[in-house]
């Protein structure tokens, strides 16, 4: 009987001391700065991607350090380097991160006005969309040397090398989709445009032993978000919005384990006021450029309308087309509309965004879409219910 109390006494001790161990562990989040060096990213007309990636990076584990005293902060890169994709994962790995997170920029061709951020989780891309971003952000390894060795032949331009992906489900897929929520919601706040959460083959996160996410702070290649993301004021409302995103997910890690760790500086979420919004987006702003030849196409009559849902119905859903964005008001005759009639807009977080048809019939603004879409490519459908916009 003696020798069971002290066997049970040794074996309650042994599955203690993880349970200890994990409680008082210091929690590590890895930074990586997206692309760097001889590969500049996404090029901008004023700034290239490598650039926003690094000093929103910087920014971001700066305020982890400053408000989490039990987080250590590694970074992947801290200057203009060139890091391997294999490489930013495995920084990760020995360093037993509990977190990666990847930053970067969106691109889309020249001319498209495509805007917002999003944020991925490694998986098989189930859109046209999606593809294009895992295959931008994978043709990095194309400058690295003997890239087909190392990733096994993959063919970051081949469509068929990204079905791997589908069989990917990793064991920290929950708490990475966790995570990405967090970091929309937070955006959300900070007025950027929500794109939601995607799933992508990205090859920096198929590798990564912990929860990790891919950010798409915003589009390069619209002009107005380009300013306010090379905008210090702009880097700065990004990188609050993700240290308020991370807060929130550490302070879920810490109640999982069962108590906040001892911290001299508590965890805290940084409040984004309207001042902030107001400052990054008049950072941002470009309308000045435009103003001369606004000017030219001012006349009442030749303005679009501000839009006024209507409702035929009390307490019916309202369904409109959101075909485009501007960070300008367009004239009716603009070339962006593509000749479209009765496109009205309305205004959110600074954006002027366009909207095509109105009705209460699903199957009616479907059939619209479906005629819509193959003139603008971006465009999706809208919900308004007691004159509110919603999900």
């Amino acid at each position: 009987y003696s020798f069971i109390k002290i066997g049970l006494f040794f074996l309650f001790s042994f599955l203690a001391v993880p349970a200890v161990q994990a409680k008082s562990k210091t929690f590590t989040v890895v930074i990586d700065a997206g692309h760097g060096g001889k590969d500049i990213g996404a090029p901008g007309t004023i700034v290239n991607e490598k650039e926003i990636n690094l000093k929103v990076a910087l920014k971001l584990g700066e305020l982890i350090k400053d408000g989490h005293e039990d987080v250590k902060v590694v970074y992947t890169r801290q200057s203009d380097r060139f890091v391997e994709l294999d490489e930013r994962a495995n920084i990760a790995n020995r360093n037993k991160a509990d977190l990666f997170i990847s930053i970067h920029t969106n691109a889309v061709k020249r001319g498209n006005t495509a805007n917002g951020t999003e944020t991925f989780t490694l998986g098989l891309a189930r859109s046209d969309e999606n593809l294009e971003v895992a295959k931008r952000e994978n043709s990095v390894i194309l400058l690295e040397d003997n890239y087909l060795q190392k990733y096994e032949g993959f063919d970051p331009n081949s469509t068929e090398s990204y079905i791997i992906f589908e069989f990917m489900q990793t064991k920290h897929m929950e708490q990475s989709v966790q995570f990405a929520s967090e970091i929309q919601r937070a955006f959300r706040t900070g007025k950027r445009v929500d794109r939601g959460v995607r799933q992508g083959g990205l090859l920096v996160l198929r590798k990564t032993g912990m929860p990790a996410v891919l950010v798409e702070l915003g589009f390069i290649t619209n002009r107005e978000e380009e300013r306010f993301m090379k905008s210090a004021e702009g880097q700065n409302l990004l990188a609050r919005c993700l240290y308020n995103a991370f807060t929130r997910y550490k302070r879920d890690y810490d109640r999982k384990l069962g108590g906040q760790p001892s911290q001299v500086r508590p965890a805290r979420e940084l409040a984004v006021t309207d001042d902030d919004i107001r400052e990054a987006d008049a950072a941002g702003d470009w309308q000045t450029d435009n103003r001369k030849n606004e000017g030219r196409s001012s006349l009442r009559d030749n303005e679009l309308q501000e839009s006024a849902v209507s409702f035929s119905a009390e307490g019916k859903v309202v369904y409109k087309i959101q075909i485009l964005t501007s960070g300008k008001k367009l004239p009716s005759q603009s070339r962006l509309l593509k000749g479209y009639k009765d496109v009205s807009y309305y205004r959110e977080g600074g954006i002027y965004k366009y909207t095509y048809g109105e009705t209460t019939d699903y199957n009616e603004i479907l059939r619209l879409y479906r005629k819509t879409v193959k003139d603008f490519k971006d465009a999706f459908i809208i919900r308004y219910k007691g004159g509110e916009k919603i999900k």
